[in-house]
């Protein structure tokens, strides 16, 4: 079973920048769409960010256009998301998940056990 441990949460200054991990095991990481899935207090978990396994086409949801940045590393099984000029509306529980396409803000991942998240705190 594909197990995901998502990293590199904390706390930041708005307007500052973090660089989440998630290290996959136990399954082909390389033939899975990766996203990257935010549960903020109170609202729905939504995709945030995705990536294709064919070509590495990302996705991203309007709000964080042109501030996050979705990759992978098949040879690691390792995918990442660098946030840049994160603002309160960020702060929330950051998970990783193979997901299905077509990508939307209302995907779901893909069925199985979901790893612990990584936190991200921006103050307001």
């Amino acid at each position: 079973q594909v197990q995901l441990v998502e990293s590199g949460g904390g706390l930041v200054q708005a307007g500052g920048s973090l660089r989440l991990s998630c290290a996959c095991s136990g399954g082909t990481f390389s033939v899975y769409h990766m996203g990257w899935f935010r549960r903020a207090p109170g609202k729905e978990r939504e995709l945030v960010a995705a990536i294709t396994w064919t070509d590495g086409k990302p996705y991203y949801v309007d709000s964080v256009k042109g501030r996050f940045t979705i990759s992978r590393d098949n040879d690691k099984n390792t995918a990442y998301l660098q946030m840049n000029s994160l603002n309160p509306e960020d702060a929330a529980l950051y998970y990783c998940k193979e997901v299905l396409g077509p990508f939307s803000a209302t995907s779901k991942g893909t069925l199985g056990s979901w790893g612990q998240g990584t936190k991200v705190t921006v103050p307001t």
